[in-house]
């Protein structure tokens, strides 16, 4: 189930990073169209913006799971010494 806050064309983490990936190869690429250069730049700054953001999001999940899990032992611990 996806996020409803989200927009519906907004790619997940790892079709970004393939989407990026694709920019990454078309831009090596020794026939780059001039005229498509700023639209694929302007598109992977969009990615990585994005990217950027699931991942402080996670982390910030990931921290919170990991103070209640310690939260949570810390209240087992005085409860059996009780």
């Amino acid at each position: 189930m996806t996020d409803s806050t989200a927009p519906s064309d907004t790619p997940g983490y790892a079709d970004a990073l393939r989407e990026l990936d694709g920019i990454l190869r078309e831009l090596e690429g020794s026939d780059v169209d001039v005229d498509r250069l700023a639209e694929r730049v302007g598109r992977a700054s969009e990615l990585i913006t994005m990217c950027r953001d699931k991942i402080t999001t996670a982390e910030l999940q990931i921290r919170q799971v990991t103070t209640d899990l310690d939260a949570a032992a810390d209240q087992q611990t005085v409860s059996d010494t009780d």
